[in-house]
């Protein structure tokens, strides 16, 4: 495999594994959780390096969720408290903890490799570089590792699909049931804190946060059910970790910084065009809600009119402006919009329902 295929692969498998338990996190409206954990398990790192003092020991990765664990625990703690909001608990226990892991390193791991700015940004370029021998193969070690934990969430998310579900959308249902919602949202966050530890090496913190949130978010704007929110999102950070990869080597810039930069774009995208819930969508329904409230405004009072000997003056188009308030230009709009729907006809001047008009004033006049 080439260097920029191995690159483009370790991105696309982190991406889609950090979507997984992201949608998650979306769904719970947890999303600066994902953040707070992608930092916070630093001082995990640190600490079990100071206990095991090996850097490759698997071990790393169980004390980095333990402190996960911890940092959901004291948010919950302190926000059961009812004296702050959730995102203030947040803000109080992430920076104290990342901090504290911050002065552990420069304090007293200066000469191990263990660089917080690594950490944050990741490097792509250099993760084919670190090379292990698995199943007879030399493959990179992010892409095994990653490899990995994406097959874990798969597998995770599958048995526990229908408990998640619950839990997720009605907690006091899941526990009327049995299903334990708080062990499934501590199993979750520790998913979320593995997830976050192995893309450290490759990818950095700051694309972790942006790969479990940005993608998720985009395809809740895409669907409503779990299941296909759970394929889009995946399926969106892939596009958005390879098209960050080509972008980066077009700028030549931070490859990691690129692909959070890319999922932000792609978001915007989909939020601007998603067919039901995007910007551009609301607007047009926006629009045709105020033409079919003048549509149904007219035909209210061409039915008031029909048959009586008003009718000759007010149901005359140029008439409209007087009775309506509407400006000319604006009756002459909503006359043609209402002629194309087929509920009024014009002769010479005059306007005249159809049927369709006739049942459509009737209904209006009823609500």
């Amino acid at each position: 495999m080439s260097v920029a295929f191995e690159i483009q692969l370790i991105a696309v498998i982190t991406a889609v594994a950090c979507a997984i338990p992201g949608t998650f996190l979306v769904l719970r409206r947890m999303s600066m959780m994902s953040d707070a954990i992608s930092h916070t398990v630093l001082l995990g790192i640190v600490l079990g390096f100071f206990v095991i003092g090996d850097l490759e020991s698997p071990f790393l990765i169980f004390s980095a969720a333990l402190m996960g664990l911890l940092t959901v625990f004291l948010t919950e703690a302190i926000y059961g408290t009812r004296l702050v909001k959730e995102d203030a608990a947040i803000g109080i226990v992430f920076p104290a903890l990342f901090s504290i892991a911050v002065i552990l390193i420069s304090r007293f791991a200066g000469n191990v490799h263990l660089d917080t700015d690594a950490v944050l940004l990741g490097e792509l370029a250099l993760a084919p570089l670190d090379r292990l021998n698995f199943l007879g193969l030399d493959l990179p070690r992010g892409l095994v590792i990653m490899g990995t934990i994406l097959l874990v969430n798969v597998v995770l998310t599958g048995v526990f699909y229908k408990e998640l579900k619950l839990a997720t959308f009605d907690r006091a249902l899941a526990a009327a049931l049995g299903f334990a919602p708080a062990a499934l949202h501590y199993g979750l966050m520790a998913v979320v804190s593995i997830t976050a530890v192995g893309a450290f090496d490759a990818v950095g913190s700051i694309l972790v946060v942006a790969l479990m949130i940005a993608p998720p978010a985009a395809a809740l704007l895409l669907t409503n059910r779990l299941d296909r929110m759970l394929v889009l999102a995946g399926l969106i950070a892939a596009i958005s970790a390879v098209l960050g990869y080509w972008f980066a080597r077009v700028l030549d810039a931070n490859i990691a910084g690129s692909m959070a930069t890319m999922t932000g774009i792609v978001f915007i995208t989909i939020m601007l065009l998603a067919p039901e819930k995007g910007i551009l969508s609301l607007i047009r329904r926006k629009q045709k809600q105020r033409w079919d409230f003048a549509q149904a405004m007219l035909t209210i009072h061409l039915l008031n009119h029909e048959g009586t000997e008003a009718a000759e003056n007010e149901n005359r188009v140029d008439h409209l402006w007087e009775h309506l308030r509407w400006q000319p230009n604006f009756a002459e709009e909503v006359v043609r919009y209402a002629e194309r729907k087929g509920v009024v006809r014009r002769r010479q001047g005059r306007l005249f329902l159809t049927d369709n008009g006739r049942d459509l004033a009737k209904q209006a006049m009823t609500h």
